[in-house]
């Protein structure tokens, strides 16, 4: 496996600068233009969205996000990932950057007195956008935030004052499952996907401290993987059940220079996913990154080291198998490629993934050919990323055997 400490940190801050130079360029395209000064306010309709951080864990800032001057109409185009797939990354970076996250700081247990926190959970349990306004004590920090799972985030400051303006609109499943402190993180996350509420949804009501028996605020980066990780082995105890498919089958495409292969083969469930960064990618700098993780028939036991991309494209696939009722083996390459030159966080990977399972497949009988086509749209040499694939050489291997039996 190649190297890249670029690509391991992801602007955590690995190589010892305070300052990650790759995120420092994006700043250009911040569009707010002031800050507010000491005892200023924000106004907005907030898509809804909430943040909660990770630094001083457990201590925490927790908030909502309000875009300033945001109407009703406008509001879901700063927090809805379907809302983004036909914009640029510059318009993203643009918009995104206008959400002031408005904080107040807490331990992640010690928060059922603190009125701040309440009404922010109010605003979470909301499917609709909701006026809000937030007072600030101090100026806001102009601190554009990126990283490879978080959407871009815009100016930070700490509340003395949050009002909800309007009344949220909330879904009957939510509402109840947020009051039901008899039922498991992971029942309420089960029974809300099924129910067809968002991912994001979801996400911030446990980020947000509203599921579960022994709640607590937990850092947004953690819920959104643990969503994606919950939500797929949930599907994946029914698709354990259901019949093979009958045909090796190849889906491409993708978005945001995020360009997906994804084979299924006839056979027990498992899943591997290869990352392929092209020079010139974010992270990448002018060598290719190649790596890989997979699972076996007997799930995944430890945390991927790709992070929450093999989360978010896993629940992809298992999104699929779901629909069309069947299980086979997933073998998965994630090419990224100069056109995603920004990082956009971990819906990216979700939404990618997703959109190249809309397109018509293609099917073989065999695995040579399947991966000759794979390869015909590939960037990256199959020879360069081959050794990685674990999975994929046990199942030519096992295809072989079975030729002759």
């Amino acid at each position: 496996m190649k190297h890249n400490l670029c690509i391991k940190c992801k602007g955590k801050g690995l190589c010892g600068r305070p300052l990650c130079q790759i995120l420092e360029k994006f700043k250009s395209f911040e569009s707010i233009s002031s800050i507010i000064s000491s005892g200023g306010s924000v106004f907005g309709a907030s898509p809804p969205a909430v943040f909660v951080g990770r630094y001083g864990y457990p201590q925490v800032s927790a908030g909502p996000m309000i875009p300033p001057l945001a109407n009703e109409n406008d509001a879901p185009l700063f927090e809805d990932p379907k809302q983004w797939l036909g914009m640029k990354i510059e318009d993203i970076i643009s918009r995104r950057s206008q959400l002031v996250r408005a904080n107040t700081h807490l331990n992640i247990r010690n928060f059922e007195d603190n009125p701040l926190l309440l009404k922010s959970q109010e605003l979470a349990l909301s499917k609709k956008p909701v006026d809000t306004e937030a007072w600030f004590s101090k100026p806001l920090q102009k601190n554009l935030r990126f990283d490879d799972v978080l959407t871009p985030m815009g100016p930070s400051g700490t509340m003395e004052k949050l009002d909800i303006v309007d009344n949220p609109k909330v879904p009957k499943k939510v509402d109840y499952l947020a009051y039901d402190t008899d039922a498991l993180a992971k029942d309420a996350i089960s029974e809300l996907y099924h129910s067809s509420t968002p991912t994001e949804h979801i996400t911030r009501l446990l980020s947000i401290g509203l599921l579960g028996k022994d709640r607590c605020l937990v850092p947004t980066r953690w819920s959104i993987t643990a969503v994606d990780d919950m939500a797929g082995k949930d599907l994946l105890k029914n698709i354990r059940d259901h019949p093979q498919i009958t045909d090796i089958t190849l889906f491409s495409g993708g978005s945001f220079g995020n360009h997906f292969e994804i084979l299924f083969v006839p056979r027990s469930f498992s899943f591997e996913l290869i990352e392929m960064w092209m020079p010139k990618a974010i992270w990448s700098g002018d060598r290719t990154w190649i790596g890989a993780d997979y699972e076996d028939t007997g799930g995944k036991k430890k945390y991927s080291n790709l992070a929450g991309g093999y989360y978010a494209a896993r629940l992809g696939a298992l999104e699929y198998l779901n629909k069309v009722r069947k299980q086979a083996a997933v073998f998965m390459v994630r090419e990224i490629r100069p056109d995603y030159w920004a990082p956009l966080g971990v819906w990216v990977v979700r939404e990618a993934a997703r959109q190249a399972l809309k397109n018509p497949p293609r099917t073989f009988d065999s695995i040579s050919p399947a991966l000759f086509d794979m390869s015909t749209r590939l960037r990256t040499p199959y020879s360069d990323w081959k050794p990685e694939a674990k999975m994929l050489s046990d199942i030519q291997f096992q295809k072989t055997l079975d030729s002759f039996l």
